[in-house]
């Protein structure tokens, strides 16, 4: 029997068009800027970029998460899939990426800073270190997939139980995935 593909835009995609076509749309600074990663910004190149990706885990899940949510402006990733690598989740059937979100210099600076803010913010609600709370072993790249820009992303409880879910209510109209 015939296994059915999951809907995402990233299966069957090489890392080397993935790359290119993030460089065609926002180009080598706009990358850099918004992933903070060196391939980007040292002698920046398709070969380079795909050595250091294949080679580093953690950066290509972080650029794979860009191509999903900023560049084909996916649902963001809930419940189970939140814990899957970015190849491994699905998407409803019927749902099609959108046009590449527009990114400029002052808009990835907007999305840092509200990002950095929200950490303090969890880190604060989650008491000074030591405090025998148990602290989220995550880590936190600055760049936060599970929420838009201007939204709190780390709105688990302190016991760092994952069940609960971020503050952003999901529509429950069907043909509305995004929950706009």
């Amino acid at each position: 029997m015939v296994e059915e593909q999951q809907n995402n835009p990233l299966h069957g995609l090489k890392l080397e068009t993935l790359i290119t076509e993030l460089v065609e749309c926002y180009d080598w600074k706009i990358l850099y800027a918004a992933l903070k990663l060196e391939c980007f910004n040292l002698n920046p190149s398709i070969e380079g970029c795909l050595k250091f990706l294949k080679k580093t885990e953690w950066a290509r899940e972080k650029v794979e998460n860009f191509y999903l949510y900023r560049y084909k402006r996916m649902p963001k990733a809930v419940g189970d899939q939140f814990d899957l690598k970015p190849r491994e989740r699905g998407f409803a059937a019927g749902i099609v990426p959108r046009k590449p979100m527009e990114l400029t210099f002052e808009s990835i600076a907007r999305m840092h800073a509200q990002a950095a803010e929200n950490f303090q913010a969890n880190r604060n609600a989650s008491g000074p270190r030591g405090s025998g709370r148990p602290q989220s072993n995550r880590k936190n790249s600055g760049y936060d997939n599970r929420a838009g820009a201007g939204q709190s992303s780390n709105s688990y409880r302190r016991d760092g139980d994952r069940s609960s879910k971020p503050s952003r209510a999901v529509s429950s109209d069907p043909s509305n995935p995004w929950g706009k």
